[in-house]
């Protein structure tokens, strides 16, 4: 008996398809791109953050509406609907400069300073010995200056880089992108650059999914990265780098089946561009029995982080580490009873108990992953430690959870997707309703165990078929 498509968790009958669902998620497609085109170019996130959150609502409601319409689309219409409909969703991105966050204008700085031969660990921006490399996009002057966006830097003087009192937060592989978007841009381009860069890099991210997802069988899950509102806003408009190292893990995880060095090294190269990625490793050693096996995925990922990190080690008088310690302190990581991380433990436990029942949370995950985890399918068990990380810790940033989704696209567990939602929630939302972060979080977390609890029951019934199958076929015999 053969088992079912790695594709899917659960097999279940195949659903019926028709030529009318290929025009109808087209229709559905070309709505979500016009409403992410009116949400990316709505400046409302200290105006009008309630408005701004009904419209990324709405875009959800039409990628979920068009994920399931190609369902029932013909398999030889899927890859071209899928990558069409991706390149469509990450050219909306272009159409506004940045407005929900400030991140790249980062970026766009150490990738300049870089390019003069300075570290960017060794100067924050608003340090007077980088005032020869300013200029009126990045440090503008004037009345211009009173906009809740711009942070005042000297006496007339703001800039549009947030904290431009600390050095940069961003390990080496993130710099050496920044430095390369600055090398081969033209002068004046501005937000362009990163944000085309991020188009790209989505788009590459797409195409990754479909090799690695075509090769196992249905590629339909793809699209949960490619048409995801998050992609378009996150990856391209605000031009997270995050949306690199989603690629590079996508690709890490996809090697890892058959090769587990160069899907190591791979991972390591993903957790130098954001440090998040890390927490694929349990997933990466699904299923592991043998130390040479953990071995040849570790080390290779400890060489090229080490590697990348070197240079700056060797080339900076400053840390490296930069703001890292202060951003965990001032996003209330270390300090249960400030901000609003671990919302949902602090719901049932002490504040002082938060911090410790997470990091026992994830112990205990991140161990059922590599003793239970299938080792075929390792973003499966990269998914659970990521996603029960983000219901944990429950951050405040959507962008975060761009790498949810590349894993949700792997894996085809929708259910996730509410993750990323509630991220967006805790973000944008919460601007306009109090709480609307820890409210979602909750939902989601709910939606993930019944996901869980109709897969499970949904496997059951399979099985009783099968069972009764063959049961029918001995009497028959």
């Amino acid at each position: 008996m053969t088992r079912p498509p790695a594709t899917t968790p659960r097999s279940t009958a195949p659903r019926p398809t028709t030529p009318r669902a290929t025009a109808v998620t087209a229709a559905l497609l070309t709505a979500l791109a016009a409403a992410l085109v009116l949400t990316v170019r709505k400046d409302g996130y200290f105006t009008d953050p309630a408005g701004l959150s009904w419209l990324y609502a709405a875009c959800w409601v039409l990628f979920a509406a068009a994920a399931r319409s190609l369902h029932r689309a013909p398999a030889r219409h899927v890859t071209a609907l899928v990558l069409a409909g991706g390149i469509a969703v990450a050219a909306t991105g272009l159409a506004a400069p940045p407005h929900t966050s400030t991140d790249s204008f980062r970026y766009a700085w150490d990738g300049r300073v870089q390019a003069a031969g300075i570290s960017p660990y060794d100067h924050a921006p608003a340090d007077a010995a980088l005032l020869p490399y300013r200029d009126s996009w990045l440090f503008p002057t004037g009345p211009v200056c009173g906009e809740p966006e711009l942070a005042p830097v000297s006496e007339g003087v703001c800039t549009r880089i947030n904290r431009p009192g600390v050095h940069t937060v961003y390990p080496p592989a993130g710099e050496l992108y920044f430095l390369l978007v600055h090398a081969l841009s033209p002068d004046g381009v501005r937000h362009k650059a990163l944000q085309t860069g991020g188009a790209v890099l989505a788009v590459a991210t797409t195409l990754v999914l479909l090799r690695i997802l075509r090769r196992r069988g249905d590629p339909r899950t793809a699209a949960y990265w490619a048409w995801c509102p998050a992609v378009a806003v996150e990856a391209v408009n605000n031009a997270h780098a995050d949306v690199l190292a989603v690629l590079l893990s996508v690709a890490a995880l996809g090697l890892t089946v058959r090769h587990r060095v160069w899907g190591g090294a791979l991972l390591g190269l993903a957790t130098a561009v954001k440090l998040l990625p890390a927490v694929l490793l349990p997933g990466a050693l699904s299923g592991v029995r043998r130390v040479r096996d953990a071995a040849a995925v570790l080390l290779p990922a400890a060489a090229v982080l080490t590697a990348l990190y070197l240079p700056y080690v060797l080339l900076s008088q400053s840390s490296v580490l930069g703001y890292l310690g202060g951003y965990a302190d001032e996003e209330g990581y270390q300090d249960a009873s400030s901000g609003n991380r671990y919302a949902l433990v602090r719901l049932l436990l002490p504040d002082s108990w938060a911090l410790p029942a997470v990091i026992a949370g994830m112990l205990a995950v991140s161990l059922y992953v590599i003793l239970r985890g299938d080792p075929e399918r390792p973003w499966s068990g990269a998914l659970l430690v990521t996603g029960t990380a983000f219901l944990l810790t429950t951050p405040g940033y959507s962008w975060y959870a761009l790498l949810l989704i590349g894993l949700v696209a792997l894996d085809g567990r929708w259910e996730w997707l509410g993750v990323a939602l509630a991220g967006a929630a805790a973000y944008m939302t919460v601007r306009a309703v109090a709480d609307a972060g820890t409210v979602m979080y909750g939902v989601a977390a709910l939606a993930v165990v019944c996901g869980w609890a109709l897969r499970r029951r949904s496997g059951r019934h399979l099985s009783d078929r099968r069972s009764a199958m063959f049961s029918s076929a001995g009497e028959a015999r």
